[in-house]
C-alpha cells in the first residue's frame, strides 16, 4: 500500500516539476489511469485478490503469479474481462466497462512488478 502513495506522490511531484505543459498532461492522464485502475480494484478486485480467495493470485505476491503464462499481460486482460476458472467475469460487476477492467489489472501488474514500465 505504501508503494502506491509513493508512486502518486513521485508522478504528481514529477508533473508539478515539469516546464513542458504538454508534460504536465500526460503525466496526469497516467496519474488518472493509475487512479482509475486503483479505485475499479479495490472496488472489485480486492475482495479476492487480497487474501488469494478461491485461488485468485494475490497482488503483490510474485510467487503466485509464476507459472502463468508467457503472455499473461495479455491473457490477464483477457481473464480479467471474459473469467476464468472460478473467476467470474469483469469481477462479477457486470456494469464494469472493459477498459475500466484493465486498468485495474494494469494496476494489479505495477503493485505485484513496479519496475515493469506500463505507462
Amino acid at each position: 500500500m505504501n508503494r502506491c502513495v509513493l508512486v502518486v506522490t513521485l508522478a504528481v511531484t514529477l508533473a508539478a516539476c515539469s516546464s513542458n505543459g504538454q508534460n504536465n498532461t500526460v503525466r496526469s492522464e497516467v496519474t488518472s489511469t493509475w487512479q482509475i485502475g486503483r479505485q475499479a480494484y479495490d472496488t472489485i478486485c480486492a475482495s479476492c485478490h487480497e487474501e488469494g480467495l478461491n485461488g485468485a493470485p494475490r497482488t503483490g505476491d510474485r510467487e503466485a503469479w509464476e507459472g502463468r503464462s508467457w503472455l499473461w499481460e495479455a491473457v490477464l486482460f483477457e481473464h480479467a474481462k471474459d473469467g476464468y476458472g472460478g473467476m467470474p467475469a469483469k469481477g462479477g460487476d457486470s456494469t464494469v466497462d472493459d477498459a475500466t477492467v484493465t486498468k485495474a489489472a494494469e494496476f494489479m501488474l505495477k503493485m505485484t512488478y513496479p519496475e515493469t514500465r506500463r505507462d
